[in-house]
């Protein structure tokens, strides 16, 4: 009966509250849906931020300076290319940071590689910067720079050449620096120029027959060659080299355009040169600073021509441009005609066709043929005599022609 009378009991209970039942089943079943969309609505943002976090920065992280938070990789290399300072420039001894317009600074790969140290799965607040060590090398490069000072060895003499001086601003980039205003060493070099160059000299000279003379250096003698020397000084103070030899760095006129004379030695000359007196219509090759050959007789160039004009041996201190033998030499007369005269030897000594020659046509061997009869300008030697000037003289020797 108890039995019976206990599920009489929970029927009407059932009967009496099936509304609440019911809703009780209804809390039940709609809490179970509603766990089971929250779980996949989790599940669906936890997926969404993986995805995110796979192709996106963390929100603090820098790239060689450049904020990439939220970006892609992609995206990364674009504003780092654009807006990254990868260079660095010194004016003054103060450095600074410096973007280079249209300059890639880095490439996907590289940035893959930092996306992947800074990678997280969740969302991270961690701050991440990716340095620059082609900028923290360029800051040090201008920093040593600054500090760096050569010896400029030119003409026997040597200076001492400080960058910090010499450069306003210089810019480090690409490996290797670069020189914006080079108007300082070029002002360097010029002073240092007027004080060791000898191309236009006047300077005292001894003739072989013991004159004191005044003579001038034309197409004889060297100087400083500025497009090349500020280059090779560049080079030597960004390298840390202690010198520089400006012998390497001159320049000349006439045929050599290296320069003559890199010397000491009696002003430039040497100890040997070859000696011209228009006045004595004399010639002499020293060799080894002693007289080797002499010429009592040699006729120059015409002092005074038919038409009033003048074709005399230029003066002045010049040298001995080539050799040639045998040789044909051509020119106009003073009449305007043209001439063509073969020699056997031949060595010009001015551009302008001056030099040394045997002249078999030449009768008049005076002293005063040169002064309406003489050359077109060369000196004229004896047949007889010229092998054993062409044996003594070499190219680049001083040719020193004087009037009195």
């Amino acid at each position: 009966m108890t039995g019976k009378h206990s599920k009489n009991v929970a029927d009407n209970w059932f009967k009496k509250n099936k509304v609440l039942v019911a809703l009780f089943s209804a809390i039940v079943v709609l809490s179970l849906v509603g766990g089971l969309i929250y779980h996949n609505h989790l599940e669906t943002q936890r997926q969404a931020t993986l995805r995110y976090t796979s192709k996106h920065f963390n929100k603090n992280v820098k790239i060689f300076g450049v904020k990439v938070g939220g970006l892609t990789i992609s995206q990364a290399v674009t504003k780092i290319n654009k807006n990254a300072k990868t260079a660095a420039t010194m004016t003054d001894g103060k450095i600074t940071s410096m973007k280079l317009d249209g300059i890639q600074v880095t490439d996907k790969k590289t940035v893959t590689k930092y996306f992947n140290k800074q990678h997280t799965s969740l969302p991270s607040d961690k701050k991440w910067n990716f340095a620059d060590n082609t900028l923290k090398e360029a800051k040090k490069k201008l920093a040593e720079f600054y500090n760096a000072k050569i010896t400029y060895k030119v003409g026997g003499k040597d200076f001492s050449l400080e960058a910090k001086n010499l450069f306003k601003t210089v810019e480090y980039y690409g490996g290797q620096f670069h020189f914006t205003d080079t108007s300082a060493l070029s002002a360097k070099l010029s002073q240092i120029n007027s004080e060791v160059s000898t191309l236009d000299k006047s300077y005292s000279f001894t003739t072989p027959n013991g004159k004191t003379i005044t003579v001038t250096n034309k197409s004889y003698g060297w100087g400083i060659n500025t497009k090349t020397a500020i280059p090779a000084i560049e080079k030597a103070l960004s390298n840390g080299e202690a010198t520089v030899d400006g012998a390497n760095y001159i320049y000349g006129k006439g045929y050599s355009t290296y320069g003559t004379g890199y010397t000491t030695t009696n002003n430039g000359l040497g100890k040997n040169y070859v000696v011209v007196s228009i006045k004595e219509q004399k010639m002499w090759v020293i060799k080894n600073g002693v007289i080797a050959v002499t010429l009592n007789d040699v006729v120059t160039g015409t002092a005074q021509t038919s038409s009033g004009s003048s074709d005399a041996t230029p003066t002045g201190v010049w040298y001995i441009e080539y050799k040639q033998s045998p040789s044909t030499l051509t020119g106009t007369n003073d009449d305007g005609s043209s001439y063509s005269s073969k020699v056997s030897y031949w060595m010009p000594f001015t551009l302008s066709g001056c030099g040394l020659h045997d002249a078999s046509w030449r009768t008049d061997w005076s002293k005063t043929a040169y002064l309406k009869g003489g050359s077109h300008g060369c000196v004229n030697i004896r047949p007889s005599e010229i092998k054993k000037v062409w044996d003594a003289v070499e190219m680049h020797e001083a040719v020193i022609v004087y009037d009195n």
